[in-house]
């Protein structure tokens, strides 16, 4: 079961202070909806935390909590600041970012990834992504409090901030033309998007970016899962990386 806070009190409190890291608010159909509930909706709104009217099925994981058909689902951690993570410095640093990730075990499993391959950072979307939970963070083996995660609102917003600060963007895609093994990421900052099994990286996010990818098949069955797909392109960036300073030496 994912951390909760539960009752209208103390997720309007919660809410308030700002101290704690809400992925999403859970409110049942089959409440009234009274002042505190306005005042919930009101303060999510604010906050760009998503809230989700569900059936009263959804609330029976919760039945030993008086929570009076209100949950908040709260993050095991605190979330990065975009803005703050671009003002540090970077050289050649790597960004992982996912696109309509709905699988918490797949999550955890990309973080862990991303953490043995030295990833800077991970950003993923307020809406349409899983976000970071107990089962997040119990597949990750620990991972997630090695590496920076980053929520936004608008994953395009993110990425124009990228390229505006020097970041070249490479998404990956089944149609694409070149090889992820045919771009030289080596001397750059770079940031790579992964898409959903199902859908994939979106249209808007591929026309923005500067390289598009794919993993060659030897048939026509694309039996790989976003965390493997990913662990392949991230470490041949770790084996370009590794080789030019071998080069150097």
């Amino acid at each position: 079961m994912d951390d909760i806070i539960f009752g209208k009190n103390s997720v309007t409190e919660a809410l308030i202070s700002g101290k704690r890291e809400i992925n999403k608010i859970l409110i049942s159909k089959n409440i009234h909806t009274d002042n505190k509930i306005e005042k919930i909706k009101e303060l999510a709104k604010e906050r760009g935390i998503v809230f989700q009217f569900v059936a009263k099925e959804k609330f029976a994981e919760y039945a030993e909590f008086n929570h009076q058909g209100v949950i908040a689902q709260v993050s095991p951690i605190k979330y990065t600041d975009f803005d703050e993570f671009l003002e540090l410095p970077h050289e050649n640093s790597s960004i992982v970012i996912l696109d309509g990730i709905e699988d918490s075990h797949n999550l955890g499993a990309i973080i862990r990834t991303c953490v043995c391959a030295g990833v800077s950072a991970i950003i993923i979307p307020s809406r349409r992504n899983v976000q970071v939970n107990s089962i997040v963070e119990k597949t990750s083996a620990g991972a997630i409090n090695h590496i920076p995660v980053i929520k936004v609102n608008s994953l395009m917003n993110a990425v124009q901030k990228l390229k505006e600060n020097n970041w070249w963007v490479i998404a990956a895609d089944a149609s694409a033309k070149d090889n992820y093994y045919n771009v030289n990421y080596t001397d750059m900052n770079f940031a790579i998007i992964m898409g959903a099994e199902h859908a994939g990286v979106s249209k808007s996010l591929l026309k923005a970016s500067d390289f598009i990818v794919k993993i060659p098949m030897e048939n026509n069955f694309n039996s790989l899962n976003v965390s493997n797909a990913l662990s392949a392109i991230i470490f041949e960036t770790v084996r370009q990386k590794l080789t030019k300073g071998q080069t150097r030496k």
